[in-house]
């Protein structure tokens, strides 16, 4: 099968990230080279990382790196689980973590990116977090979070949901 290209997986600490294998095996059988990028909260509280680097063949990159060691340039980028904190800080332009760095850069290069936020009804209700969702989207980043995709979930139910999180609307979404 050829190579649709290389994409970046991008995870952070959310209750979904311990079954982000599963986008990683849906990408590889439509034809990805799957990179992981995540953030500190994913590897130290939801990722098995020896068994994730085990599955892609490489190492679960979680921070700055040099000239060295770099990857490939991604072809494309989902964000999931994306988290309340990254959301915002990515969408008002932080870029205080090797992840929000990457996400800044990439927006601006215009790389086809997909975010599918986990979040629970309380801080979806927030006026600042819809904000940021429309900022992000008006730098054209889709985002897949409303009624017709991805509802939020009460708070403290986020364990009853993690077998149902769409990975698959998230590649759907940078395929078009």
């Amino acid at each position: 099968m050829a190579t649709r290209g290389v994409l970046y997986s991008v995870v952070c600490g959310a209750g979904p990230a311990e079954h982000v294998d599963r986008l990683v095996a849906l990408a590889r059988a439509r034809g990805w080279s799957v990179q992981v990028i995540a953030t500190a909260t994913a590897c130290e509280h939801f990722l098995d990382v020896p068994a994730l680097e085990q599955l892609l063949g490489v190492p679960v990159r979680t921070s700055y790196t040099t000239a060295g060691n770099r990857r490939p340039a991604p072809d494309a980028v989902i964000v999931a689980p994306a988290t309340y904190n990254t959301i915002n800080k990515w969408a008002a332009g932080i870029s205080d973590t090797y992840v929000l760095s990457l996400l800044a850069e990439l927006t601006g290069l215009g790389t086809p990116i997909a975010v599918l936020p986990f979040v629970n009804t309380a801080l979806a209700a927030n006026q600042v977090f819809q904000r940021n969702l429309a900022r992000l989207r008006a730098a054209g980043v889709t985002v897949l979070f409303g009624p017709d995709v991805l509802e939020p979930h009460p708070p403290r139910t986020a364990g009853t949901r993690l077998d149902a999180y769409p990975w698959h609307l998230a590649l759907d979404a940078v395929e078009r």
